[in-house]
C-alpha cells in the first residue's frame, strides 16, 4: 500500500521536533474529559500524542496503518503500561460499541473514508464521550489563502525557535513531498456539512497552520 510505505519511510525520519501537528496537542488535550477511563487515537504515528493521553487516561489504545510507526511508537513508550499500540487499518478495525470516553485523530482522516469512520467513531463513544479531529484542510477562499501565507511565516518561525532551522532536513522534505502526491483534502465547508449530517452539534473551526478541528460530544 502506497500510504503505508510513505509512513514507514517517514517514521525512520522522525526526530520528535516541532511540527504543525504537535503544535495543536495542547488544544486537543483541553477536550479530554476528567477521569477519562478509555481513550482511542486513530493514526498515532510515532506515539507523541498517545503518550500525552496516557498521562491523563487510565487506558489508551493507539492505532496506525504503518508497522514502522508502531515499532517506533512502542520503542519510545516503554515507560507506559497503560498504553497499547496496534498495527491496524482503522476502516477494518472492530470498533467496540460505547467503549471510549475520548477518541481523537490527528492528520489521518483525509487518508480514509471519512463518512464511514465518523459513524464508527460516534458509535464507539460512551455517553458524554468526546471526539476530536485535527486534520488538514483545502483552502477555497481569499481569506483562507491569506491564512496560508501567514501560516507559512509562523510555522517557519516556530520551527526555527523549536528545532533550530527554518525548514525540515532535505530528506524529510523530500519524503513529505512524495507523500503529498497521494493526498487530497476537504474544504472547511465540506467538513461542516459532513459533521452536521453525522455528528450534529459539532464545533468545526479553521486553524492557522492549514488545519481544521472538529469537536463532538456524544448525547447522554
Amino acid at each position: 500500500m502506497i500510504i503505508e510505505a510513505d509512513f514507514d519511510r517517514l517514521a525512520l525520519l522522525d526526530d520528535e521536533g516541532w511540527t504543525a501537528n504537535n503544535h495543536y496537542h495542547d488544544f486537543l488535550l483541553k477536550h479530554v474529559p476528567q477521569n477519562c477511563e478509555n481513550a482511542l487515537e486513530i493514526g498515532c504515528g510515532t506515539g507523541a500524542f498517545a503518550r500525552r493521553l496516557a498521562e491523563r487516561c487510565k487506558r489508551v489504545v493507539a492505532l496506525d496503518l504503518s508497522p514502522e510507526m508502531i515499532r517506533v511508537a512502542r520503542s519510545r513508550s516503554s515507560q507506559f503500561n497503560n498504553l497499547e499500540f496496534e498495527y491496524a487499518d482503522a476502516i477494518r478495525w472492530n470498533f467496540p460499541q460505547s467503549q471510549f470516553d475520548f477518541i481523537c485523530s490527528i492528520a489521518t482522516l483525509h487518508h480514509l473514508q471519512q463518512r464511514d469512520l465518523f459513524v464508527k467513531m460516534k458509535d464507539a463513544l460512551k455517553p458524554r464521550g468526546v471526539l476530536v479531529v485535527l486534520d488538514l484542510v483545502e483552502s477555497n477562499s481569499l481569506f483562507e489563502r491569506m491564512l496560508d501565507v501567514i501560516g507559512l511565516g509562523v510555522s517557519s518561525g516556530l520551527r526555527l525557535i523549536r528545532n533550530g532551522r527554518f525548514k525540515p532536513p532535505p530528506e524529510v522534505r523530500k519524503a513529505w513531498e512524495q507523500h503529498g502526491k497521494h493526498d487530497s483534502y476537504s474544504t472547511i465547508n465540506q467538513m461542516r456539512a459532513l459533521a452536521d449530517e453525522i455528528l450534529p452539534g459539532s464545533s468545526v473551526r479553521r486553524h492557522l497552520l492549514w488545519r481544521y478541528s472538529l469537536v463532538y460530544r456524544a448525547n447522554q
